[in-house]
């Protein structure tokens, strides 16, 4: 190199040529984040999750190799998920450029990936119980958790085109659609949902616990309208007294979005908590639906098949069952069709896996109270 262009280089400001790439990687493997500066003489400084990294003998390897700098990384593990930067610095200033690793795990849930099957079984689905003439599932949660979206969606699977008659909350005002105790058919099956109106931390607003808990036990008649002034009881005169199996839920089903349960009021925590155990007195079973798992997760958004193997999805669902007392097994994330206008059969498979689930589970209910009852009479 002549003088001149020594002297050029000296006082070059160092920048970035390429910058690092997100990367995903399997559990186990050896990557490198590697990227081109336009000048050799720089500082290099590696950063992970905005701390400087600390490098472990025969983990990291860091390399400036002329304008080329990079970090190994060996034997990929849950901990090595992060974001990574890469700082230039010199006389003359400084560079930064960073990328998002994200750990693939080995698949810790399993899902049947083709929907025809599925959807065969349930609509051959025999209820075990008499004079049962429909499973019926309520679906409640805080306003915009998904719960309406999730009832479009079964619909949409079931009647093979997108189903979009029951209104979503709005993402720009947050308030409900939902203002009655509405009941949804889905398709020729004798599965029911009931969608009432989203829990709010005010007392005065959204629907009240007592409602949901009366829902639960049968006392609400369909397309009642929730008073916020007041919860329906025995004086009002639509309430139904004497509920027979038949109008009672057989199955709760929590909806929690993933990308707030971190936000969540802890007032709204404390209905659902309250509901919950009401549930639980009335022996009737829990399911908790995670909603809005692409917005968490980029894996999960660019294939939704890869939904098990998310640490991402793994901590939202850790993060629920602590907050909300619901086991992890009875915890299932899912993606309701929002943009796309065409079927997309992992997104279904994944709802119908979850569907199956609070089916039976619904059953095993009939089941037994309508036995318990044979043994009254």
């Amino acid at each position: 190199m002549d003088i001149h262009k020594m002297l050029a280089a000296m006082h070059l400001k160092p920048e970035f040529v390429t910058v690092l790439p997100d990367r995903l990687v399997k559990t186990g493997q050896d990557f490198i984040l590697r990227c081109e500066t336009n000048t050799e003489r720089v500082n290099v400084t590696w950063m992970k999750k905005g701390q400087k990294l600390c490098c472990v003998e025969g983990k990291h390897k860091t390399e400036k190799n002329g304008t080329t700098v990079s970090l190994e990384i060996k034997n990929a593990e849950v901990g090595d998920e992060g974001n990574y930067t890469v700082t230039i610095q010199s006389s003359t200033g400084s560079d930064s450029c960073s990328a998002m690793v994200i750990i693939e795990l080995e698949e810790w849930r399993t899902v049947q990936w083709m929907q025809a099957p599925m959807i065969s079984t349930l609509k051959s689905f025999k209820i075990s119980g008499e004079n049962v003439r429909e499973l019926r599932f309520l679906l409640y949660g805080p306003v915009g958790a998904g719960k309406s979206s999730i009832i479009n969606t079964i619909k949409s699977i079931f009647e093979g085109h997108q189903f979009i008659n029951c209104l979503t909350a709005s993402a720009v005002t947050g308030e409900s659609f939902t203002k009655k105790f509405e009941k949804y058919n889905v398709g020729n099956v004798p599965f029911t949902f009931y969608d009432v109106m989203g829990l709010e931390k005010d007392k005065l607003k959204g629907v009240h616990t007592e409602d949901i808990i009366s829902a639960l036990k049968g006392h609400v008649p369909n397309d009642y309208t929730f008073k916020e002034c007041a919860p329906i009881d025995e004086d009002n005169r639509y309430y139904i007294l004497k509920p027979t199996l038949n109008d009672q839920i057989h199955c709760l089903v929590s909806v929690i979005p993933a990308d707030k349960i971190s936000m969540m009021d802890e007032e709204v925590i404390q209905k659902m908590k309250e509901i919950r155990a009401a549930a639980s007195k009335l022996g009737i079973p829990q399911v908790l639906f995670m909603t809005r798992v692409d917005q968490v997760c980029t894996m999960t958004q660019q294939d939704v098949a890869k939904i098990y193997q998310s640490k991402k999805i793994k901590d939202k669902m850790m993060e629920c069952s602590n907050r909300l007392g619901v086991p992890l097994n009875c915890i299932f994330p899912v993606k309701n069709y929002s943009e796309e206008i065409k079927s997309d059969e992992k997104l279904s498979c994944l709802m119908l896996e979850a569907f199956t689930q609070i089916v039976h589970s619904a059953n095993d209910f009939v089941k037994k109270n309508s036995n318990e009852k044979k043994r009254v009479e």
